[in-house]
């Protein structure tokens, strides 16, 4: 029988896809094929019943003589074969293929074939459209060539040629195909900087962002707020180092989870079969924190990915660790301008001169008598509140709610108090009262009467009641009952000393009042003979040394140190009674002169201290409260203060709300305000100097702990010694493992067997697959994939192949 002829359709235009058919259905025994040198042998299972589609080019074509076959195919079949289809051999251009089950796929990036599937016909039959078809009587559905129920026309494959170079094939790739294929070809470069490229660019980029967050942070350290540029659009600091440390964070991720992806394929290829469920905890652990802690716990910390996973995990805290890095507290800051307070040197104010019957007269001091006055009456004066705290009682200039001063040397007023209870004597004895409250004539005309209580000198010539009251000739009280009584120990006006003048106090030249206090505290201690408390006090000038402050609207000043003239000279007082009028000639003799601490001696006239004239109108002054006393008539009446005794003529007596010189009040507290308030009265007089001093504002600054910067600067170092390490074990083991990282399509192309796949996804509805994978162990092999040790699923006898065409045929 001769030769048929070829058919004339698309078989010589495409001669690398040959067809085989097997119409056979009854049993399936082995059997095999007689090879030619470009056809390998390849058992397969075959599915009996198995439909096979022919290409539309054979369909037409004319029957093979099964007694003429190809010369180059030999096919020995069962006896049970009905027919023997011959295969035509293909043309001598056909690539020999390579003795592998599953064939390689070749992507030419010049050459771009299309398969498009055709011919399936709208009607189809139900037992692939799931409908019904129609049939038409007489007709038979079928798929032809003896195939039963077989659409008319089968569908085929069409595989067009490349297109022409000047033939539009679609939009071009967009940037992130572009990025792709560019990272794709550095991965795949010879060169080991070039295949790390972006993880080294990642890792540099995090050390930029955290090494401008430390310049900028050096830069501001310790200054205001305001010296960081952006304020004005909006863009703070703090938002500064939150952009950049999240940025640093996720730069310094990447290399470490494509490091990690890595070394994901050398644990499977060196040393023993690992377990399968090792690649998910490695894929896991460049994913997240959480995986990768559970990696760490896996491999115990004794391999290099361990590095990696800890960077992981720390990295959770970058951002809480750079937020405490700075902080915006306030502090004082100076500021360019100055603030004043005053001082005086010498205390020389400008009196008016008053006449009375064409003589002058001496007036007092109404800057001082204003403040003595309340002290002598009362409690004093009292903080003015200001603000959210007290006005100052002195002129001070302070343009913020901050100022200081250096320490400064001021004239003032100073006291001392020392108590001398122990002087006293109680007596019952007949002798002058002079502190009653009703006397108005002259000392001279002072009635006696028998008087007991407690008395200064009582065996002296001149006893002189301190605290006490009279009695009637039955030892009954009667009258008027002594609480208090100021004693100056100088007399008025003559100004002579009493007793021999001061007592405690003899070092202290220039004195302006040297005065004992007797105090009790009412009537019926006097009455119970109870020994009042007596004070010496004396008043002088000064200078002191004071530290003084001004904050939030408080004043505030220290006197760390005092100086008064301590030397002994005679008296500077000069009086003279004056018969034509009864009056005094009072001068006194010397202007008050201090040493400056400063210096440690005495300044001329022209130093610390107030002239004469200003030294007795200021001594006047004392001389309305010393001396004084204070009675009470009896249970029911209040008491009465008698003061400004100096007149011979005229007596003063004032009921107090308060009485300052009265039990339980401190007296030395009492004197020391005193001469506060009366030395902030010189200091606003018009004989003040202003001395300057610093201003302070609150401003926000940046405060740099560095100490947190302990955490980020360490994780970028382990990083980097994770990736070198990475780097270097990946270029020992390049001719085992190629550089894959974390690319899925490395983890496509390399997958189990198709046997273990449908093993281990047809496993026991209770135990999934990836329980089977905890078990499974597995190892990567530089040449055959993975390769499968262990017995992890029952044996199966593996199916007989049958009607199994070779490798690359239909």
């Amino acid at each position: 029988m001769s030769r048929p002829q070829r058919s004339p359709m698309h078989w010589p235009a495409f001669p690398d896809i040959p067809i085989y058919l097997d119409t056979g259905n009854e049993r399936v025994t082995a059997k095999t094929y007689g090879t030619t040198p470009t056809t390998p042998t390849t058992p397969e299972i075959l599915i009996q019943g198995r439909l096979t589609h022919l290409s539309p080019a054979h369909i037409n074509a004319p029957p093979v003589s099964p007694v003429e076959p190809s010369p180059t195919t030999t096919i020995e079949t069962s006896r049970h074969r009905s027919v023997i289809w011959p295969i035509p051999e293909p043309p001598p251009e056909i690539v020999k293929q390579q003795q592998s089950r599953r064939p390689l796929l070749r992507f030419l990036p010049s050459e771009r074939p299309r398969l498009r599937l055709d011919g399936l016909s709208k009607t189809i039959p139900e037992q692939f459209s799931g409908e019904k078809a129609e049939v038409k009587p007489g007709s038979m559905l079928g798929f032809g060539l003896g195939i039963r129920n077989g659409p008319p026309k089968p569908p085929s494959i069409r595989i067009q040629p490349p297109p022409a170079e000047n033939e539009k094939t679609g939009s071009a790739p967009n940037i992130a195909i572009r990025i792709e294929e560019k990272l794709w070809r550095w991965s795949s470069s010879g060169n080991i900087i070039e295949r790390w490229m972006l993880e080294i660019v990642s890792w540099l980029i995090s050390a930029i962002c955290m090494g401008a967050i430390i310049a900028v942070l050096v830069v501001l350290r310790d200054k205001s707020v305001t010296k960081w540029p952006f304020n004005d659009i909006g863009f703070t600091l703090n938002a500064f180092v939150s952009i950049l440390s999240r940025i640093a964070g996720a730069a310094l991720l990447l290399p470490v989870a494509e490091a990690l992806g890595q070394l994901k394929w050398s644990w499977f290829i060196k040393g023993d079969s690992k377990k399968m469920w090792d690649f998910e905890m490695f894929d896991n652990a460049s994913r997240g924190p959480w995986g990768a802690f559970l990696l760490l716990i896996h491999t115990r910390g004794k391999t290099v990915a361990a590095l990696g996973a800890l960077v992981t995990i720390f990295c959770l805290a970058l951002d809480p660790f750079f937020q405490q890095v700075v902080s915006f507290p306030e502090r004082w800051t100076l500021q360019n301008t100055t603030s004043s307070i005053p001082r005086v040197v010498r205390y020389e104010p400008q009196y008016p001169v008053e006449f009375v019957n064409g003589e002058q007269q001496t007036v007092y001091d109404q800057d001082i008598v204003a403040i003595a006055d309340t002290f002598f009456l009362g409690n004093g004066t009292q903080l003015m509140p200001f603000g959210n705290g007290t006005r100052a009682d002195i002129p001070l200039s302070c343009p913020t709610s901050r100022c200081t001063w250096p320490a400064y040397e001021t004239l003032g007023m100073c006291s001392q108090c020392v108590e001398t209870s122990q002087l006293l004597t109680f007596a019952c004895m007949f002798t002058r009262v002079d502190w009653a409250s009703d006397l108005n004539t002259t000392v001279s005309s002072y009635p006696n009467a028998t008087v007991c209580g407690h008395f200064f000198n009582a065996t002296s010539e001149e006893p002189v009641l301190m605290s006490g009251y009279m009695v009637d000739n039955d030892g009954n009280p009667v009258g008027e009952t002594l609480l208090m009584r100021t004693l100056p120990l100088l007399t008025n006006p003559l100004r002579e000393p009493l007793w021999g003048g001061s007592i405690n106090f003899k070092d202290v030249r220039n004195p302006l009042v040297d005065v004992l206090i007797s105090s009790t505290i009412n009537r019926s201690q006097v009455y119970a003979n109870e020994t009042p408390v007596v004070h010496e006090c004396v008043l002088s000038w000064c200078v002191q040394t004071i530290e003084s402050s001004y904050l939030l609207g408080t004043y505030s000043e220290n006197v760390t140190a005092t100086f008064t003239n301590d030397t002994n000279t005679e008296s500077p007082w000069h009086t003279e009674f004056d018969p034509s009028d009864g009056g005094t000639w009072i001068d006194y003799l010397e202007n008050v002169t201090i040493g400056a601490p400063s210096t440690g001696q005495n300044f001329s006239e022209f130093g610390w201290g107030v002239n004469n004239l200003t030294m007795v109108n200021t001594i006047m002054v004392f001389d309305r409260m010393f001396p004084a006393f204070t009675t009470v008539a009896d249970a029911t009446s209040g008491s009465l203060l008698r003061w400004r005794t100096g007149s011979q003529t005229d007596v003063r007596t004032r009921q107090l709300g308060f009485n300052p010189w009265l039990l339980p009040n401190n007296i030395t507290h009492h004197m020391e305000r005193l001469v506060g308030a009366v030395s902030n009265a010189i200091r606003s007089s018009s004989s003040n100097e202003m001395i300057y001093g610093q201003v302070f504002d609150k401003e926000t600054y940046v405060s740099v702990r560095w100490e947190w910067l302990s955490l980020p600067i360490g994780l970028l170092l382990v990083s980097f010694i994770f990736l070198l390490a990475t780097v270097v074990k990946s270029a020992t083991e390049l001719d085992q493992v190629s550089i894959r990282k974390n690319s899925a399509i490395a983890t496509l192309l390399y997958g189990l067997p198709d046997h273990y796949q449908k093993r281990l996804a047809n496993s026991d509805s209770k135990r999934t697959p990836r329980a089977k994978a905890k078990e499974l162990k597995v190892k990567l092999s530089p040449t055959r994939g993975w390769r499968v040790s262990g017995n992890v699923f029952s044996p199966v006898t593996p199916a007989i192949p049958r009607n199994l065409p070779p490798p690359g045929w239909i």
